[in-house]
């Protein structure tokens, strides 16, 4: 591609009212309506002086802001510009809700909390964000934390956590189906050096009940790494009604279920690269798999254990002399067990392996989460930087929303890549008879998913 013209031949000038940015977040922030965020945010949110004043609508810019891609206060500056005024109310200055979020304490964010989960419950009606599941499938819970890196000494909570990384820990709560993308159910931002399982009784409870609350059947399957291996967290998805999978570390009571298992108990993984050997009709692959009944927590009290089944997957130690003739006397393993509430009849051995290692998808959250709103915590004041969190995580429920009505691979595509061919598209405003007609660019790639999240929202697109 080249330039058509010199460039004496080539000017630009900054004066053109009636173009905006962002044409997509129109049907997005319609859908945020309909959802009843404004109203939500009003009736749950008590930010007092005048900071607080037309909560719903700051919340809604920042949700906005946050959806069109921006990571910092100053970011917000992109609702204001061209014909932006024309087309949304509340288009507030960075300064204005800089004020806005340094006002909140940590009473406000629990309010905000209350509405991002009642506004997914809401999303949840509008758009099908965890498809259609029968009541015998699983709705996959992940939970894990990270930590968002900051820069500098000034902010409140920061320090260093298990990463070795300067930051805060940000713990989240997704759920998703075998064919749906994730949604996030929880959040909560913490202080840096804090435990991961620090809070997560609770955590797991409120998140289980948003869940719930969006009626959608299905059983209900947590997923934990082994630093929630604990008896508050295990015990609290339990009674949520959820059964679990979670990887537990090598303590001594494991290592002797470990050594139970019989040998012939081993079934080989069938991995992406394994090799199926004809002679022995079996597959040959570096990892095998076993399981042996277990009660996770016999220390505790009897009405405190939780029964269930010990699934372990031993890899092969590599003996780097083997070729030079100087093979091992016996073979070693590295073994990686995880516990699990399911029966063996619902999910067998290999098939629980496949479905636990699974849960490594929240790191894609996450990592969608630092591309957008979580690339910078913007305050100073831990309590800002909390409620910043969660106006991110509505916003990233949101944008999933709107992919799921746009249908085809926006359903499942990464947020950024909605918000490149969905929400970033420049538009000029035209108006005739009180009407207003977005003149979007010729022959978009992605119309048709834009022409159909908008028919989702408002009345069928008029053509110009």
């Amino acid at each position: 591609m080249l330039v058509s013209h010199t460039p004496a031949a080539v000017s630009a000038s900054f004066n053109e009212e009636n173009l905006v940015s962002g044409t997509g977040l129109v049907p997005v922030m319609r859908l945020a309506q309909n959802a009843g965020l404004h109203e939500l945010v009003d009736e749950w949110l008590s930010v007092p002086t005048d900071k607080g004043a037309n909560a719903g609508l700051k919340v809604a810019a920042l949700v906005a802001g946050m959806v069109a891609g921006a990571d910092s206060i100053d970011d917000m500056a992109v609702l204001r510009h061209g014909g932006m005024k024309k087309i949304f109310t509340g288009c507030y200055a960075p300064s204005t809700l800089g004020s806005f979020l340094r006002a909140f304490t940590f009473g406000h964010v629990r309010q905000l909390d209350a509405v991002a989960s009642r506004l997914l419950v809401n999303l949840a009606k509008a758009a099908p964000l965890l498809g259609t599941p029968s009541g015998e499938d699983f709705i996959f819970i992940d939970v894990d934390d990270t930590i968002v890196e900051v820069h500098g000494y000034q902010k409140q909570g920061s320090s260093y956590g298990y990463s070795g990384v300067r930051g805060l820990n940000a713990v989240l709560a997704t759920a998703s189906t075998k064919d749906t993308a994730p949604v996030i159910i929880g959040q909560r931002l913490r202080k840096g050096a804090a435990n991961s399982a620090r809070g997560a009784k609770r955590f797991v409870t409120d998140a289980l009940a948003t869940l719930k609350r969006t009626n959608v059947a299905g059983k209900m399957l947590c997923r934990f790494d082994s630093a929630y291996y604990g008896h508050a967290t295990v015990s609290a998805a339990v009674a949520g009604g959820a059964d679990v999978s979670v990887t537990v570390r090598m303590d001594p009571a494991i290592k002797r279920a470990i050594t139970a298992i019989e040998e012939t108990a081993w079934a080989p993984i069938q991995y992406t690269n394994a090799v199926f050997d004809e002679a022995t009709s079996a597959w040959v692959s570096a990892a095998e798999v076993a399981e042996v009944e277990f009660t996770a927590f016999s220390s505790r009290k009897k009405a405190e254990r939780i029964t269930g089944r010990l699934v372990v997957r031993r890899i092969p130690e590599l003996n780097p002399k083997a070729t030079d003739g100087q093979p091992t006397l016996f073979d070693t393993h590295r073994y990686h067990a995880f516990f699990t509430t399911v029966p063996a009849g619902t999910l067998g051995t290999v098939e629980a392996d496949k479905t636990h290692r699974k849960h490594a998808q929240i790191e894609q959250v996450n990592a969608d989460m630092k591309d957008s709103a979580l690339a910078h915590l913007p305050s100073g004041k831990f309590a800002a930087n909390s409620a910043w969190l969660v106006a991110a995580v509505m916003a990233y429920n949101l944008t999933r929303a709107a992919g799921v009505l746009a249908k085809g691979t926006f359903a499942k595509a990464r947020t950024g890549t909605i918000r490149r061919k969905l929400i970033n598209v420049p538009a000029r405003i035209a108006s005739s008879a009180r009407r207003i007609c977005l003149h979007l660019p010729e022959a978009w790639p992605w119309q048709t998913a834009w022409e159909q999240l908008f028919a989702a929202t408002h009345a069928p697109p008029q053509t110009a």
